[in-house]
């Protein structure tokens, strides 16, 4: 473990596409380990290709093979332009064919303008690309369940590909622990009711369904053995930082996911106190659009708040709430109407979300600087504030003007320890 804490009152928050600076008279900021960049993707990944993880070169594999290529979608942050040239010409040069399949998850099918942007105009016109729609049922096969009661419903793409290869990203999450890996096949490119299963109320609500947990994270388990069910060969990940890639993995789906989080916690996991007050973000544009990905910013102050103690959050939310049914569960309810609704009528579209933010709720105090109105931002049981100082001044109400303040300014992409 890297990183470190140490004690100052000087500190520049992402917030959109720039910063805010802060100086406090009192307080601690976390900061990341420092870690270098890969500045040659394509080298890193077809080295990795030939000597991967646990696996036998991807050559040998995929040769003479229908091979698919599950993609991560536009709103994961997945280098797939960089990746996937020299990945598709090594397949094809090994005597592989290909088909690609978007990773849609849940969010809508990506347009073709969309994906003509995402993935680059030559993957684009060369092969067949497919978007996953978790609602179309004739394009989900149906295969029992696992012990966790999750249907396990998937494309039928995966089980008719000789070889399955899955792209993604591997950095903190907020309740499977860690992106990446198994995420690729579940809720990449699940049914419906096999997501909203893994995400319902008795998985969020375990104590082991959060930021840097695997070993006994019912959420993850799930999707382990949802993966083992049908199909995935061989992975590509990266890690990263912000937006750098500082990691290049491939091969054997667990045991290569496993690597990358070695790892990614060399530099993400921080050693902290807990704090009366916790200022984070949420990593700044694109993550902090919206009030609905805001939520992963509440999660790591959730790790580090005291009990009763205020989260400070700053995200900008340029696109407002969104996400129309996360909304209308979190409108106008205390946090425990909203766990007892969600507890009574599930499974229902991003009740996830709407749970976490509930349960962080219940811990603690969230203001809210950003660009919502306060009127929206108060009907959703939050405190508005314009800006940092504001919101200081509200904690300290609360708390007291001698109360612990922790900053963390690279909120979700941080795993902090207390």
């Amino acid at each position: 473990m890297s990183g470190g804490l140490h004690s100052m009152v000087v500190a520049k928050l992402p917030y959109g596409r720039g910063f805010v600076e802060i100086e406090l008279e009192r307080g601690s900021v976390v900061e990341l380990g420092h870690i270098g960049r890969i500045r040659d993707i394509e080298g890193g990944l077809l080295n990795k290709l030939e000597n991967p993880t646990s696996s036998e070169k991807l050559s040998r594999i995929v040769r003479n093979k229908r091979v698919l290529i599950i993609v991560t979608d536009k709103t994961r942050p997945t280098p797939n332009r960089a990746l996937l040239p020299p990945l598709t010409k090594y397949i094809e040069d090994s005597g592989g064919s290909i088909k690609i399949l978007i990773a849609n998850g849940l969010h809508e099918p990506m347009s073709k303008q969309q994906i003509l942007e995402f993935l680059g105009e030559d993957i684009y016109h060369h092969f067949e690309i497919v978007n996953h729609n978790a609602y179309d049922s004739s394009s989900i096969l149906n295969l029992g369940e696992t012990s966790y009661g999750t249907p396990i419903q998937v494309n039928r793409l995966v089980m008719d590909s000789d070889i399955v290869i899955g792209t993604g990203s591997v950095e903190p999450h907020f309740f499977a622990g860690y992106s990446g890996g198994r995420k690729i096949i579940l809720p990449g490119v699940a049914g419906s009711l096999s997501i909203m299963r893994n995400h319902g109320f008795k998985m969020i609500n375990s104590p082991y369904a959060v930021y840097g947990s695997l070993e006994r994270n019912p959420i993850h388990l799930d999707m382990l053995e949802f993966m083992k069910r049908t199909k995935l060969d061989f992975i590509v990940n990266v890690t990263l930082l912000r937006k750098d890639v500082t990691g290049v993995f491939a091969g054997h789906p667990i045991k290569t996911h496993l690597d990358a989080v070695s790892y990614l916690d060399t530099y993400v996991r921080v050693r902290v106190k807990p704090a009366d007050i916790v200022i984070t973000t949420n990593g700044g544009y694109p993550l902090d659009r919206n009030l609905y990905q805001t939520v992963k910013a509440m999660a790591t102050g959730e790790l580090t708040v005291k009990k009763n103690g205020v989260i400070i959050v700053l995200s900008e939310c340029i696109d407002g709430i969104t996400h129309k049914e996360f909304h209308k569960l979190i409108v106008d309810r205390e946090p425990q109407e909203i766990l007892d609704f969600i507890r009574k009528n599930e499974p229902l579209p991003d009740q996830w979300e709407a749970h976490i933010m509930a349960r962080v709720m219940k811990k603690a105090k969230i203001i809210l600087v950003s660009r919502i109105p306060e009127r929206r931002v108060e009907e959703v049981g939050l405190i508005p504030s314009k800006d940092v100082d504001e919101a200081l001044e509200l904690a300290e109400r609360i708390v007291g003007k001698n109360s612990s303040v922790l900053i963390i300014p690279e909120g979700p992409y941080t795993i902090p320890e207390t």
